[in-house]
């Protein structure tokens, strides 16, 4: 694989990781123990890691020459995307039964 290639691939699966994150784990950011972490939490935790991800491709794209200008369509399409990746951890934490 080429290095742009092996960049584009590396980004997306850390988006994916990202994206399901606060789905799997009850601390906050991995970070600070929290009991019972609400939708609210973890949606709020998503943004911050759908920017932290999104500050990891901006580094990539500067690094593999200039950054090319972005338009609202950019930001509404890759926090769908974003969402998208979420959906796996969302049903895990909502939607499946869980026996504890």
């Amino acid at each position: 694989m080429t290095g742009p290639t092996l960049s584009v691939l590396v980004l997306l699966l850390a988006a994916l990781a990202a994206a399901n994150f606060p789905f799997v784990t009850q601390r906050l950011f991995g970070l600070f123990g929290q009991r019972g972490k609400s939708l609210g939490l973890r949606l709020l935790e998503l943004l911050v890691l759908y920017l932290l991800v999104g500050g990891c491709g901006l580094l990539l794209e500067k690094n593999a020459g200039q950054i090319a200008p972005q338009g609202w369509e950019f930001y509404a399409v890759t926090a769908t995307l974003f969402l998208t990746f979420a959906f796996p951890g969302f049903v895990y934490r909502y939607l499946l039964k869980h026996h504890d």
